[in-house]
Formats: C-alpha cells, sequence, structure tokens
C-alpha cells in the first residue's frame, strides 16, 4: 500500500496520513462561517490555515464548499464551484500537499482535477448522475464513502441488521461500479462514513471493528473528528471533544486506518505518531 498515486503525488499509506479540513461553507457543522462568510471566500484566511495545516503535518487537505450536515442548504453546481475552485487553484500554487475536494458533483470534480486536486472525495460515493464518468475522466483517485440515506434524512431512523456486513456489501457493489466504468480498483479508498446514517451505537461497533472493513486490501479513510457520537458519549459540546476526537484517532489507527480526516492536525499528528511506535515496539530517532 506503500506509494499510493494522488495525481502527481504519492504517499506513502503503510504510514497513517493526515487529512486536514477546509470547509468553505457558511453552515458545516463544526466550523462553517470561518473560511466563506457573505457569500465570499477569503482566500487569505484559507490559505493561512492551509499552510497552518501543512507545517502542523498534514499531508493531504480536503476542500469542501457544500454541507452535508442533516438539514444543510442545497448548493447549486455554481454556486459549489465558486467556493471550491479558488481555493485549489490558489493551494496548488502555493503548497505542497495532495489536495482532495469533498464533492459529490461531476462538474467539480472534472474543474478541480485541471487546477491540481489529487483526490475525489465523496460522501454519496458516485452516487450522482455522471459522477462515475466525471471520476473515470479525471483518472484521480476516489474516496468511496458509506452513507444509508441522504444527508437531508439520514439520521432519521438509520437501522442495520448488521452494519459491519451492511458497509461491506455496500463498499463491493460500489466498487464493481466503479470497476464497470474503467475505474482502476487501486485507486479506490473507503470511508465507512462516521455519523453518515449512523446510530451512535453504529459508529461505535464499526470504530471497533474497522479491521473487517478490510476489502481487497483497499486503503482506509476514518473522520470522526468532533462528531455527535463523541458529544453523545461524553456529553461534550462541540468545542470540548479534542480529548474524545483523539482517542478514536489512537484506536483507528491501531484498527488500521491509513488516512484520518480532522480538523485538528498538530495534536492528531503525535497521537498517531505515538501510536504507531507502541505498534511497531520502537520509536524513530
Amino acid at each position: 500500500m506503500s506509494g499510493f498515486k494522488f495525481g502527481t503525488r504519492e504517499l506513502d499509506l503503510s504510514q497513517t496520513q493526515i487529512m486536514g479540513i477546509l470547509n468553505v461553507t457558511p453552515d458545516s457543522f463544526s466550523d462553517g462561517g470561518q473560511l466563506y462568510a457573505d457569500n465570499v471566500v477569503h482566500l487569505d484566511k484559507v490559505l493561512l490555515k492551509a499552510e497552518m495545516m501543512v507545517a502542523d503535518g498534514a499531508s493531504i487537505l480536503d476542500v469542501g464548499g457544500e454541507s452535508t450536515r442533516p438539514g444543510a442548504k442545497v448548493v447549486s453546481v455554481g454556486e459549489e464551484q465558486d467556493r471550491v475552485l479558488p481555493v485549489i487553484e490558489r493551494i496548488a500554487k502555493e503548497l505542497d500537499v495532495v489536495i482532495s475536494v469533498d464533492t459529490s458533483t461531476p462538474e467539480v470534480m472534472r474543474e478541480s482535477a485541471k487546477l491540481g486536486a489529487g483526490l475525489i472525495n465523496d460522501v454519496r460515493a458516485l452516487g450522482k448522475e455522471g459522477a462515475l464518468q466525471a471520476v473515470a475522466e479525471t483518472q484521480l483517485p476516489v474516496c468511496l464513502m458509506h452513507m444509508q440515506g441522504n444527508p437531508a434524512s439520514m439520521q432519521d431512523s438509520p437501522s442495520y441488521v448488521d452494519v459491519i456486513d451492511e458497509v461491506c456489501v455496500f463498499f463491493q457493489q460500489r466498487i464493481e461500479a466503479c470497476q464497470g466504468e474503467g475505474i482502476d480498483k487501486n485507486r479506490i479508498i473507503l470511508d465507512p462514513g462516521f455519523g453518515f446514517g449512523k446510530t451512535v451505537g453504529h459508529n461505535l461497533r464499526l470504530l471497533n471493528n474497522l479491521a473487517k472493513l478490510d476489502i481487497a486490501n483497499l486503503p482506509l479513510l476514518v473522520g470522526t473528528s468532533r462528531k455527535s457520537m463523541i458529544g453523545a458519549v461524553l456529553e461534550r459540546d462541540l468545542e470540548q471533544r479534542l480529548a474524545g476526537s483523539l482517542a478514536t484517532v489512537a484506536i483507528a489507527v491501531m484498527q488500521g486506518a491509513n488516512i484520518m480526516r480532522v480538523h485538528d492536525v498538530k495534536e492528531t499528528v503525535d497521537v498517531v505518531r505515538m501510536t504507531q511506535a507502541v505498534m511497531m515496539e520502537s520509536i524513530d530517532k
């Protein structure tokens, strides 16, 4: 799994990589409005945050222009492009980092690839019309996320007979759909979708059984940062969830996570390094 290609860059996924979250939205659940407000992308703020995340150890930056929290406002294709594309273009010119675009929109996928994106990260697992074809055209790797239902209703009443089995079946089906469109299996990353159509119990079961999601030896991306499962277990508000988030990082790394998608890069890097040192029973001096 070492030497995974992200466009013009390559990362060693045998070591857990850190993906920093850059939401250019007014309404994301944790950081909405910080980088995008009054219908304007604040590019200088975006670049400053991006530079800080890279300095702190992020090897991937995930740029998203559409909030997928329950009840979030629908974003038009044009509006999503206006939010995301200038950010990708600026980061690609300024920083040596893999740029991931968090989108389900085929037009955004194509244009992002032209501007320097190295990964398509789709919460809808290329389910939108034309998305499979768009990723095939870009020749970029793609992260397929599991979600039961859709963002508007996913948390109404999520139900599974066995969440592990059903997530695995979903991934197998989406991998086959990708291969049918000419997307090589070795370009696929899997994300179990913590908080997307799942109860707290479902999320905890997934986290405790990540190793069972080893499908065709494909890389796993895990995003638990600041999520409601942590708030529910610890009874903590958003600004008090760092310790809980870091605990889930350590568990995920020990369960084989290859990429951690997080808000708090510096602290996560320390946890990953310490966890991997214990797993290797040595310290890299």
